[in-house]
């Protein structure tokens, strides 16, 4: 997770949205240069900062990990770690095996807080999950790695959900991305905070009557007492794997690429090596209801990573979805247009939005009436089918490779995979320019 985590906020680095992010923080703040920027040698932030920006690169290209109950856990805690063990005084610098127990606190507490709701467990329709659990996580690594007291770490988490939410309405736009590095931000924030006194509700987490704490955001949300932590103290990460993407948009679009792709492979052999769009008479989806994810002719790189359509037109054209099909260049094909005009989408009853049930299926009916058809229920990077060790590597060292020389590609990778054994993580940081 953690390699994965850097690789996409690398990767995201190179997008305008990142720019904008790093430009703003640049121009309206005060210098304090004391944390690393991903990707950009010689750039220094306040640690608040940092948090911020490297959050909206890992979020920027929707490249970053999904978990079930549905959220993107890594990129609201890994940025908030980094750039704090930034800020810790050089006598007491966090070991890599510090910055990995406060990494697995911070996923642990989103996914204990998810499993409290029902609501949580289905694609999200009001608050978008990182931007509320995620902030409460940021913040309990935070804790941890400030050694903070059990009193210290309950208002910090308290502080964290007055400073969380944001509407599912700015998905598919450049403000999603600004969710996560807000996450990591303000999580850091409440650490911080807490840590210099202030106070709050020691009632967030729990459920009282006539007064909404966490239930804000999770209506059905119903908290249950957790047995204190102990030598035998089993993570949920051991129990839940997670969801790694292979290309750079929403989860769902997983199923219905992988789908597509398989009708592409049968489509080739009806021609000459190529899918054309005079072959299709038409192409039906049957994917999930949701309405963020349904985007019939999606305006803008974002909107087209939240496009059933789009990326299943985009398989059914390459055989794959890539970096590249959320170009310009690849946005713009007149083949692409033709095969998404020729698409209908329905919703089963059986098919709901849950990514641990949904499935995806693209049926293609051929201009001489000959039907082919596709079906996806586990994608290859699902929990249920995950990516392989070598199969992470990969895809760390293309997006990395996007900013960093090869030499420190490969030396990221190394200090990663021996992370339990770095006595002083910056070891790590000094490569992330």
């Amino acid at each position: 997770m953690i390699l994965d985590s850097i690789g996409v906020g690398l990767i995201g680095s190179t997008t305008d949205v990142f720019e904008l992010a790093l430009q703003h923080c640049q121009h309206m703040y005060a210098p304090d240069d004391i944390s690393t920027v991903y990707g950009r040698s010689g750039t220094m932030l306040s640690p608040t900062l940092a948090a911020f920006v490297n959050g909206v690169a890992t979020h920027a290209m929707d490249f970053d990990d999904t978990w079930h109950p549905a959220t993107h856990p890594s990129g609201a805690v890994l940025p908030a770690v980094l750039a704090l063990s930034d800020m810790i005084p050089v006598s007491s610098k966090p070991s890599g095996l510090d910055i990995l127990l406060s990494f697995n606190v911070g996923i642990e507490i989103q996914g204990r807080l998810m499993r409290f709701s029902n609501e949580a467990h289905n694609i999200p329709k009001r608050f978008h999950p990182p931007s509320v659990v995620g902030t409460m996580g940021s913040a309990a690594a935070c804790a941890r790695l400030l050694s903070l007291d059990q009193s210290q770490c309950s208002h910090a988490l308290a502080i964290a959900a007055s400073l969380s939410g944001a509407p599912m309405a700015n998905a598919a736009t450049q403000s999603k991305p600004l969710h996560i590095g807000n996450a990591s931000r303000l999580g850091l924030e409440a650490a911080l905070l807490a840590s210099r006194g202030l106070e709050a509700s020691a009632l967030v987490l729990d459920a009282v009557a006539g007064v909404a704490g966490f239930s804000a955001f999770y209506e059905d949300y119903a908290p249950q007492p957790l047995q204190s932590p102990s030598d035998g103290h089993m993570f949920l990460l051991e129990e839940q794997d997670m969801g790694f993407k292979r290309f750079p948009a929403h989860l769902g679009m997983h199923w219905v690429t992988d789908a597509a792709a398989s009708v592409h492979k049968l489509l080739v052999g009806f021609g000459p090596g190529t899918v054309s769009p005079a072959q299709v008479q038409e192409i039906l989806l049957r994917v999930p209801k949701s309405k963020y994810i349904n985007r019939p002719f999606p305006k803008s790189e974002h909107e087209a990573r939240h496009s059933f359509q789009f990326n299943a037109c985009s398989a059914l054209l390459d055989g794959e979805v890539t970096v590249w099909s959320f170009t310009p260049t690849a946005m713009m094909r007149p083949d692409l247009h033709a095969l998404i005009n020729c698409v209908r989408v329905e919703h089963p009853h059986d098919n709901p939005a849950n990514f641990n049930r949904m499935y995806g299926e693209v049926q293609v009916t051929l201009v001489g009436g000959d039907v082919l058809k596709g079906h996806c229920d586990t994608f290859y990077g699902h929990w249920r089918n995950p990516l392989t060790d070598e199969s992470l590597r990969k895809k760390f060292r293309n997006n990395a490779a996007t900013v960093l020389p090869s030499e420190n590609v490969e030396d990221v990778i190394g200090v990663v995979e021996e992370l339990d054994r770095l006595r002083d993580c910056r070891a790590l940081m000094s490569l992330l320019q």
